[in-house]
């Protein structure tokens, strides 16, 4: 389906390990070739709500940072949760503190740093061992999480963030399959996950079929009750699906991020089979809201 690394064991219904470690630099040079082509209008320009290319730039560099001082460096220190705060409020909180404190850097000071952090993070994942713990992926519905998950996901934090960029400043999205296989491979991690309320006979299958040169097929099937995960992307494809819910690149990638809602996704969609089911997997995020 895309570059796996199939001799390291992993929680079984989350599929084949990806193995995104040789992908991080390629997504650094693409970083610092956007950034350094902006003009200097284009960093204030909305790229998500409420936050300008300049915020989500100085987001990356506060994930460089702390992904470095925490599996790098051993580094226990940072803001705490408040009395009562979800993950995903305390997530929301300390990423806007970090973006309000870098409103005083400059756009050339932010690149420069990004160029010097941004390279230590890609050496850094380089060298992980991708069967290691590591932080949870809540959208996968998995804590703690093999290394070959966490990193993967935050290629696609990585890359979903210059996409952000790029399409705030007219340059759309950079389909280049390299990484969007990956990308995508990663993000259909979240199936089982989504599916985890949806009850169906045992063997069931539903399929994602993301249609161009980065995409691909990724069947669940539903498991007996009582098992770790409802749904599993590890058994095999029987070839006789329930439901199929098909999507081109750009509709699925956006649809697990959020830029495109699901009821917008399936206006682009087709649907063959069970269309109960495929509007089930359509409600798939792979990203923390």
């Amino acid at each position: 389906m895309n570059p796996q690394l199939s001799d390291v064991p992993a929680p079984s219904w989350l599929g084949s390990p990806i193995d995104a470690r040789p992908l991080f630099a390629p997504e650094q040079d693409a970083l610092m070739a956007t950034l350094r082509g902006l003009a200097p209008g284009d960093w204030g320009k909305e790229a998500v709500p409420g936050w300008a290319v300049r915020d989500v730039a100085a987001h990356l560099l506060g994930d460089f940072y702390g992904r470095l001082g925490r599996d790098r460096d051993g580094h226990a220190e940072g803001p705490g949760f408040r009395a009562g705060e979800t993950l995903e409020a305390f997530i929301h909180r300390v990423n806007q503190e970090w973006v309000d404190a870098c409103r005083r850097m400059s756009p050339a000071a932010l690149v420069d740093t990004l160029g010097l952090v941004g390279g230590q993070v890609a050496r850094f994942f380089e060298t992980t061992d991708p069967d290691a713990p590591a932080l949870g992926v809540s959208w996968a519905g998995i804590d703690p999480a093999p290394m070959w998950l966490d990193s993967a996901r935050d290629l696609t934090e990585f890359w979903t963030h210059r996409q952000q960029i790029r399409r705030a400043t007219g340059q759309g999205t950079d389909l280049d399959p390299r990484l969007l296989s990956v990308v995508l491979d990663t993000f259909l991690r979240a199936l089982p996950h989504t599916l985890r309320e949806v009850v169906a006979p045992v063997g069931t299958q539903v399929q994602v079929r993301v249609h161009g040169p980065a995409g691909g097929t990724w069947t669940a099937t539903a498991l007996a009750a009582g098992t770790p995960s409802r749904w599993s992307l590890a058994e095999p494809d029987t070839g006789h699906p329930a439901a199929v819910l098909h999507l081109d690149e750009e509709t699925a990638w956006q649809l697990c991020t959020r830029g495109v809602q699901p009821a917008a996704a399936l206006d682009l969609a087709r649907i063959d089979g069970d269309r109960r089911l495929a509007v089930a997997a359509c409600q798939i995020v792979s990203i923390i809201r």
